[in-house]
C-alpha cells in the first residue's frame, strides 16, 4: 500500500510543479506534514543534495523522499510517480504540437503561468530563508537571525557576482562547509 500512495502523491507533485524542481518544494512541504516519511529538516538536507547532485532535483528528492519510505523500491515509484505527468503531458503536446504551435491563446496561457511558477519559487525561498537564516522562536533581532548561515550568504553572493566563477564550485563549497561547520 505504501507504493501506490508514493507512487499517487509524487504524481500529484509532478502534476502540479511546473517550472521546475524548486516548484515541487511547495507540494513537498505538505508531504513533510501529511506523512512520517521526512521531516522539514530533512528536505532542507534533500534540496541541498537534490541542488548539488546531477539530473532534475526534484527526481532526486522524490528518490530520496521515496527510499526513506518505502527503500530502494520505494524510491523507484517515487521517481517514476513524479516524472509520470510529464512523460503524459510530453507525449500528448508532442502530438497536437503542430496544430497549436502558432495558437495566442497557448502562448497566453503559458504566459499567464509564468507569474505563478514564480509565486511558487518565491514562497518555496522564504520557507528555505525561514529555516536556514531565521530563528522563529526569537524574542530579538540579535537572536532572529542566524548570523554566520547569512554571512556565509552574503559571502558566496558577492563572490558569485565578483568572480564569475561556475556555480558547481560554490554548490561543491558550500556542501564542504555544510557537513563541517554546522548552522
Amino acid at each position: 500500500m505504501i507504493y501506490l500512495i508514493l507512487f499517487l502523491e509524487f504524481v500529484k507533485v509532478g502534476l502540479f510543479s511546473i517550472g521546475g524542481g524548486l516548484a515541487t518544494l511547495p507540494h513537498l512541504y505538505v508531504l513533510a506534514e501529511k506523512y512520517p516519511w521526512f521531516t522539514e529538516t530533512e528536505l532542507l538536507d534533500m534540496i541541498a543534495v537534490g541542488q548539488s547532485t546531477p539530473g532534475a532535483m526534484g527526481v532526486n528528492i522524490a528518490v530520496f523522499a521515496g527510499f526513506k519510505a518505502g527503500g530502494i523500491f520505494g524510491g523507484v515509484v517515487a521517481a517514476m510517480g513524479i516524472v509520470f505527468p510529464a512523460v503524459v503531458v510530453i507525449t500528448i503536446v508532442a502530438k497536437v504540437l503542430e496544430k497549436f504551435r502558432n495558437s495566442k491563446t497557448v502562448d497566453s496561457a503559458f504566459y499567464g503561468i509564468r507569474p505563478a511558477v514564480t509565486a511558487m519559487i518565491l514562497v518555496s525561498a522564504w520557507g528555505v530563508i525561514q529555516q536556514t537564516i531565521l530563528h522563529s522562536k526569537s524574542t530579538t533581532i540579535v537572536e532572529l537571525i542566524n548570523w554566520p548561515a547569512l554571512a556565509l550568504f552574503g559571502v558566496f553572493v558577492y563572490c558569485m557576482l565578483k568572480f564569475k566563477t561556475h556555480p558547481i564550485v560554490y554548490i561543491a563549497l558550500a556542501a564542504v562547509i555544510g557537513v563541517f561547520i554546522p548552522f
